[in-house]
């Protein structure tokens, strides 16, 4: 079997004395996209936060590529190739919509996206580029994260909430953007209330209750009975 491009072993995080994560393990294949579900606390944006190097955390216990990077920095694991659309987009309020984007690429690494590509995926940004990023709907917002995120040409990218408080019209718009977006070998990690959405694009799942993983298997060979009891614990 090829090494998997991301290795989460016994990984815990704390804040201060209160513990998120319990021995978490979890992997994530090359040009595979893995759903993370779980209930509001249950740990999710504590592994995201984890692994893109928000939250520091023993070396060993996150490997990327077959290299210890769990006490990294994050512009240092940003470097190596793992990006992330954090909860709530967090844009850089006094920054464009094209300067926002641009950031993204101050990783310096090559790879087919581009400004013009983030452009041609979601032409609204290219008719707003000019005017300051919270002007922005809250759908459009979060293209410029996901945008910003694609212009570091990550192999590994990561969605956390990626349709939270979202109007429908735009979940769907961003759903059906991401064939494109994971086409070309890359992997990703959506973090998801809506279990339907993230089961339908995903080839992976694992449901993290109170910090630990209560399910992991192919969405298309779990039930929704076992969804729903890793979910809530019943």
């Amino acid at each position: 079997m090829p090494e998997p491009v991301l290795d989460i072993r016994k990984l815990d995080a704390h804040y201060g004395d209160f513990q998120a994560l319990y021995g978490v393990d979890m992997t994530v294949e090359a040009g595979e996209v893995v759903a993370i579900i779980g209930a509001n606390g249950a740990g999710k944006t504590t592994l995201m936060r984890s692994i893109s190097g928000l939250m520091r955390n023993r070396a060993e216990q996150i490997t990327y590529r077959g290299r210890p990077i769990g006490a990294l920095r994050a512009d240092q694991i940003a470097g190596l190739g793992i990006a992330l659309v954090p909860e709530g987009r967090q844009l850089f309020q006094s920054l464009s919509v094209e300067e926002n984007l641009i950031i993204g690429g101050r990783t310096g690494r090559k790879g087919a996206w581009s400004l013009q590509r983030i452009y041609d995926l979601f032409p609204v940004l290219q008719e707003r580029r000019n005017v300051p990023s919270t002007s922005l709907s809250g759908g459009q917002q979060q293209m410029v994260a996901i945008g910003r995120a694609l212009m570091a040409n990550p192999d590994l990218v990561m969605f956390d909430e990626i349709s939270l408080g979202l109007a429908p019209v735009i979940i769907r718009q961003i759903y059906e953007s991401l064939p494109t977006i994971v086409g070309e070998g890359m992997s990703a990690m959506i973090v998801e209330q809506d279990i339907t959405k993230a089961l339908s694009v995903s080839s992976r799942v694992y449901c993290l209750q109170e910090g630990r993983v209560s399910l992991e298997g192919r969405t298309d060979n779990v039930s929704r009975e076992q969804i729903s009891a890793a979910y809530f614990g019943t």
